[in-house]
């Protein structure tokens, strides 16, 4: 049991330091089963957030020398989905809880989109100029 729970963690780590990859799998291979392009943009960004996630996470760590990075990325969506939950209150009068979670989710795949590339030219650019 503990050798594939160390299998798991090893095949997301690897995942998560090129999260290319499992979107351009998921996207060219649900695209290939289902020929919609829509749903499998869809669902290769849903899944390739949790691998975003991880890497942007573990970036904030090691460039902040901290271990909050995973919790900073957590408060930012709940704080996001409690104001777009507001936003929703006071226009409709309810909260349609999936809709808010599948709306910050998704904006949490660009923002995952933009913070990688931010922090790996970061990382990069530290590791090679910076380097004691």
């Amino acid at each position: 049991m503990q050798m594939l729970l160390d299998g798991l963690k090893s095949l997301y780590a690897y995942l998560a330091v090129i999260p290319v990859i499992p979107f351009l799998l998921i996207y060219f291979g649900y695209q290939f089963i289902t020929e919609d392009r829509k749903k499998a943009f869809r669902l290769a960004m849903d899944v390739t957030t949790v691998f975003l996630i991880g890497c942007v996470a573990m970036l904030l760590n090691k460039l902040f020398d901290g271990s909050f990075g995973i919790y900073t990325i957590l408060l930012i969506m709940l704080l996001g989905g409690g104001l777009l939950g507001n936003v929703q209150f006071r226009k409709k009068g309810a909260v349609d809880v999936k809709k808010v979670f599948r709306a910050i989710w998704r904006l949490s795949f660009f923002m995952m989109s933009v913070l990688y590339v931010l922090l790996m030219v970061i990382a990069a650019s530290k590791a090679i100029f910076f380097q004691a």
